[in-house]
């Protein structure tokens, strides 16, 4: 029997991989949000002032715009209800009205380090989405959760994640990276520098010190910037005159084409760089770029969804009283952490 299934996007990335998870599920009624809030949080999206965030600003937009494109059904907020199943790539916030249905939770990409704001989160029993992705899985708010990678896996219980629920699928957008050797990217010989957004979520990031960083590691090859979109431009564009002048800048285009045709990548903390590790491109990083290699995720020739889509379909087939003690040890963690609050 077909059943309903609510699928939360996000960013334009969460919303495609949401909706290639959505394509493996023919048999039930999938339907789909942007990624939404309740109370305080929701009353200053609307207000615009989380526009850096996919509650808002231009991943709320390019979210809208990529259901209109396919013409995918919407339920602004799973307002309908009577769904049978919710997937979602983001636990850092848990809206009210999924609490009492089973979800499937996917990794959407490389998770934050483990720094001062997550140990906050998790000792004091802070809100999660003050940790950023950092805190992805601590909600325990799901039946399941697809992740990236046995390296993952490891870490995630490292976090306190009960193993049961762990599925090591790989996650779509990450899952074939040569499939990008093939594109119409006109340059090669390059070395490539993709920013992030570090500053427009309040993170530290000494952007001048990290354009000297690609000038070395370019070493007199032709210097490629690509800009995170959700950054600031002009400013950007101001630090790169200032520093790497004879640089050439994007804005716009497939940072994947970019990677796969590069001879060297200098990077943040950013996912584009398993693109770049699974090419066997050398990369530069802020981070341990060993560690990551553990965490490279699964290369299965984009058959993540499938996997995910076999995951979902496990959760549906489960007795409806095997659901009801999961959810009820999530309340009972949820008036736990209420008495700790």
């Amino acid at each position: 029997m077909a059943k309903r299934i609510l699928l939360i996007g996000g960013s334009l990335n969460q919303t495609m991989m949401m909706h290639q998870i959505a394509k493996a599920l023919p048999e039930h009624e999938c339907v789909f949000t942007p990624f939404y809030a309740e109370g305080v949080m929701s009353w200053a999206a609307e207000k615009g002032l989380l526009d850096f965030t996919i509650l808002g600003g231009r991943h709320r937009r390019e979210t809208e715009a990529y259901l209109r494109r396919h013409h995918l059904p919407v339920d602004f907020g799973g307002q309908r209800g009577n769904y049978d199943l919710v997937v979602t790539c983001t636990d850092l916030i848990v809206q009210q009205n999924i609490r009492r249905k089973p979800i499937v939770l996917v990794q959407e990409g490389m998770t934050e380090p483990e720094g001062l704001r997550y140990q906050l989160v998790k000792d004091l029993r802070l809100p999660r989405w003050l940790a950023n992705t950092a805190a992805t899985g601590l909600s325990n708010a799901y039946e399941a959760f697809c992740v990236a990678s046995a390296g993952y896996r490891d870490l995630f219980i490292r976090k306190g994640i009960r193993p049961e629920k762990l599925f090591v699928t790989g996650i779509p957008n990450y899952d074939n990276a040569r499939q990008y050797l093939n594109n119409d990217f006109p340059y090669h010989g390059y070395v490539l520098a993709a920013t992030s957004a570090s500053r427009e979520t309040g993170k530290l990031h000494n952007r001048l010190a990290f354009l000297q960083r690609a000038l070395q590691v370019a070493n007199g090859k032709p210097l490629f910037i690509k800009l995170h979109p959700n950054e600031n431009f002009e400013l950007a564009m101001l630090e790169i005159k200032m520093i790497a002048p004879q640089a050439t800048v994007f804005t716009e285009g497939n940072v994947h084409h970019m990677i796969a045709n590069c001879d060297a990548l200098v990077a943040e903390n950013s996912t584009v760089i398993y693109t770049a590790l699974a090419l066997g491109k050398p990369v530069y990083a802020e981070v341990d770029v060993e560690q990551l290699k553990r965490l490279l995720p699964l290369q299965n020739g984009g058959t993540s969804a499938e996997k995910i889509a076999n995951v979902c379909r496990y959760i549906l087939a489960l007795p409806e009283r095997k659901r009801r003690r999961v959810m009820r040890r999530y309340r009972l963690h949820l008036a736990r952490q209420a008495l700790h609050s």
